[in-house]
C-alpha cells in the first residue's frame, strides 16, 4: 500500500508529464504552423499558452501544499522540488513555441526568405530530447539523463548552420534582413528550448543522487521574442 504522500507524488508527476506532452508537441507544431502560414492555428497556439501557465501554477500550488502538509524528507523532497523546477522549465519552453507562433503571425502570408530545412530538424530534436528527459524523470533513469544533454550539440550545430545560410541571403540582398531576422529568432527559440531540456536532465540527476551537475555553463536566461 502506498502512503498518502506517495499517492499524491504520483498524481503530481502524472500532471507534470501530461503538461510535458503538450509542450513537446507545441515545439514541432509551431514550426509547422510557420512553414505553412497557418495563421488561425498560430492564434490558437498562442491562446493555449495561458492554459499551460495555469497548469504550471496549479502543479506548483499543489506541490507546495503537499510539502507543507507532509514535510517529506530526502529523496521525496528532492522529487517534489524537481516537479517544481521541471514545471517551470516546461512553461518556459512553451513560451518559445508561443514566440514562434507570434513570428508566424508577424510574417503572415509573406514567403519565407529560405525554405525551412534545418529549423524543423531543430524542433524535432528538441521535442524528442524533452520527451526522453521527462521519461528519465519518471523512471529515475540517470543514465538517460546523463546522455541526453550531449545531443544539445546537434541543435547548436544546426543553429550555426541556419545563421550562416541566412547571412548569405542578407549579403545577397539586404532587403532580406527582416525575413532573415525572424527566422533567426525562430532558431534561437529552439536552441534555448534544448538548453531548458538540459536543465531538466540536471534536475533528474540531482533528484536521484543528490549530486549537483552542470552539463553546460551556458544556462538559458533569455525569453522568447514576443
Amino acid at each position: 500500500m502506498k502512503t498518502p504522500l506517495e499517492k499524491e507524488l504520483d498524481r503530481l508527476q502524472d500532471e507534470l508529464i501530461d503538461l510535458g506532452v503538450i509542450v513537446e508537441r507545441s515545439l514541432v507544431e509551431a514550426v509547422e504552423i510557420l512553414g505553412k502560414a497557418r495563421l488561425e492555428d498560430a492564434k490558437r497556439l498562442i491562446e493555449a499558452d495561458s492554459g499551460i501557465n495555469r497548469r504550471r501554477y496549479q502543479i506548483e500550488s499543489d506541490t507546495l501544499v503537499l510539502i507543507a502538509r507532509q514535510q517529506p524528507m530526502a529523496k521525496d523532497l528532492r522529487s517534489l522540488a524537481a516537479i517544481l523546477e521541471i514545471a517551470g522549465e516546461l512553461e518556459r519552453i512553451a513560451d518559445y513555441s508561443k514566440g514562434i507562433a507570434k513570428i508566424a503571425l508577424q510574417l503572415g502570408n509573406k514567403p519565407l526568405v529560405k525554405p525551412l530545412i534545418d529549423v524543423p530538424r531543430m524542433a524535432a530534436l528538441a521535442s524528442d530530447m524533452l520527451h526522453r528527459a521527462l521519461l528519465s524523470f519518471v523512471d529515475r533513469d540517470i543514465e538517460a539523463a546523463n546522455s541526453i544533454p550531449g545531443e544539445d550539440q546537434q541543435i547548436d550545430d544546426l543553429y550555426d548552420q541556419v545563421y550562416r545560410e541566412l547571412m548569405t541571403y542578407v549579403l545577397a540582398d539586404p532587403r532580406n534582413i527582416d525575413g532573415a531576422s525572424h527566422l533567426m529568432w525562430v532558431a534561437h527559440n529552439l536552441e534555448r528550448a534544448a538548453d531548458r531540456v538540459v536543465n531538466i536532465c540536471e534536475r533528474v540527476i540531482f533528484t536521484v543522487t543528490g549530486e549537483l551537475i552542470e552539463f553546460d555553463d551556458r544556462l538559458p536566461c533569455e525569453e522568447a521574442k514576443p
